[in-house]
């Protein structure tokens, strides 16, 4: 078992350029509320980990979840709900909603995971759905209204998250934890894995592992962390709604997942940032954001089919090959 594991999980070492790349990237994140609005930087660094969270299921995995916005927006409610109903202090809040969203997940995942390609795709789509529906009907998250004026209150009781530079270097903090652990799952020997479930199920049920296992561990991570960016947006922008469950949701991530290329750790983030930016500067245009977002989906399919981020690193590969 060993020896079978060591073979599926040799991968390169992280080149010294990558740590160059990572620590200009967090540079600039920490430079930015200065540069762009903060509340637009924080928008994005929660659609940012979303699509991270649901790269690890679809990237590593291979498993097309179209109701991953049942962990989002289920994420937020629960978050929304402890901290203005109960009163909760908001990392508490947060870590609940990010342990209901793995809860959701275990169950979803529980129902799922036994289903293969379309028939995942579909189960967890109509899972969705009925959540969805739940969350109109149910009595606490007050219908189509949604929960509103959340308060954002004092981190730990010190940090008043009011203030638009504290609120938005927490939110950094939460995007930076959450996104360092998808980078140790993908770089373990959990995740190496995964990818060979991925590559080759068959093969990796033949060297004794249990897939399902595996598959429904993933699962429950891909929930957990996607349930952590939305509980996180529920604090920044200070409202639960219907939109972050319905299955339009679950649409766009897998969009932003795909224009930042999959299987990659930083091109869903990328995919993010395109989509908020388009939508937030075109929002007050006549050009309607969601046909232009759909011809550069286009575009990309047609010419980046690896994905902006992926198409660079293929790219890159070869000038060095």
């Amino acid at each position: 078992m060993a020896v079978g594991t060591q073979y599926l999980a040799e991968q390169p070492r992280p080149r010294a350029l990558s740590v160059v790349f990572g620590a200009v990237a967090i540079a600039a994140l920490v430079a930015a509320p200065f540069a762009v609005y903060p509340v637009l930087m924080m928008n994005v660094l929660c659609f940012a980990l979303f699509a991270c969270a649901f790269n690890l299921l679809i990237g590593y995995v291979g498993l097309l979840s179209f109701g991953h916005a049942t962990f989002f927006g289920g994420a937020a409610y629960f978050t929304a709900h402890a901290v203005k109903v109960w009163g909760w202090e908001p990392l508490a809040g947060i870590l609940l909603g990010a342990a209901g969203a793995a809860a959701l997940g275990l169950i979803v995942g529980f129902l799922a995971i036994r289903r293969q390609g379309i028939y995942f795709a579909m189960i967890t789509l109509a899972l969705g759905q009925m959540f969805a529906f739940i969350c109109l009907q149910a009595p606490f998250t007050h219908g189509e209204d949604g929960i509103q004026g959340v308060p954002r209150g004092h981190l730990l009781g010190l940090i008043d998250l009011n203030q638009p530079l504290a609120m938005y270097y927490f939110t950094l903090a939460v995007f930076l934890f959450g996104f360092f652990a998808i980078w140790r799952i993908v770089h373990s020997p959990f995740g190496n894995i995964l990818q060979a479930i991925r590559e080759n199920e068959r093969r990796a049920i033949s060297l004794g592992y249990r897939v399902d296992r595996y598959k429904l561990g993933a699962f429950v991570m891909s929930a957990a962390l996607a349930g952590l960016a939305g509980a996180t947006k529920a604090i920044v922008f200070q409202f639960a709604t219907l939109t972050d469950v319905q299955w339009q949701m679950s649409g766009e991530v897998i969009l932003m997942t795909l224009l930042g290329g999959i299987g990659t750790l930083i091109g869903p983030a990328v995919g993010a940032g395109l989509v908020i930016a388009l939508q937030n500067y075109l929002a007050a245009s006549d050009f309607p954001v969601t046909v232009l977002i759909g011809i550069i989906f286009v575009v990309c399919v047609l010419v980046f089919r690896r994905g902006i981020v992926g198409e660079i690193m293929a790219l890159m590969k070869r000038k060095t090959g």
